[in-house]
């Protein structure tokens, strides 16, 4: 939500951190401006370059089973879903932003590893325009941020 208090974070520490990136390549346009904002705010909160592995799959349906078999790696300390369903003429845009977001939080569920879900739903291109540097910013904070709260809590 534009405007929204975020509130501040204190752990924003990222140069420990392996963190996976899946991004869908469907609306790619968009899904390249997610993953470029992501990247830079990563690497802006510290983490390596060499500790950040970007993976691409076709659509939104897709990044969960990509973002299991990482889960399964068991090499992150927290992974990013990037993705961008525009609203169209039928059912299919509540198939894929429910069946995505589903699958991505029962994957952070199942295997306690945090995963920041920047698959933006949108009503038009427009709306994903305005969203993508903000959204791709966001992830990586909230990957950072989830990742060293999960560290203070085991």
């Amino acid at each position: 939500m534009f405007g929204a208090e975020k509130g501040t974070a204190d752990k924003l520490d990222g140069k420990k951190l392996h963190i996976g990136i899946v991004q869908a390549r469907f609306n790619e346009s968009i899904t390249n401006s997610l993953a470029a904002a992501c990247r830079a705010e990563l690497l802006a909160l510290g983490v390596q370059e060499k500790h950040i592995k970007h993976v691409l799959v076709p659509g939104a349906l897709e990044v969960p089973v990509a973002l299991q078999a990482m889960c399964e790696a068991d090499e992150y300390d927290a992974l990013i879903a990037l993705g961008c369903i525009i609203r169209g003429e039928t059912y299919h845009f509540e198939l894929v932003a429910n069946e995505s977001g589903a699958g991505v939080t029962r994957l952070s569920l199942d295997y306690q590893i945090p995963i920041a879900n920047a698959i933006i739903t949108t009503e038009n291109m427009e709306q994903a325009i305005a969203r993508q540097t903000d959204k791709g910013t966001d992830a990586a904070r909230v990957a950072v941020e989830m990742a060293n709260l999960l560290e203070d809590l085991s």
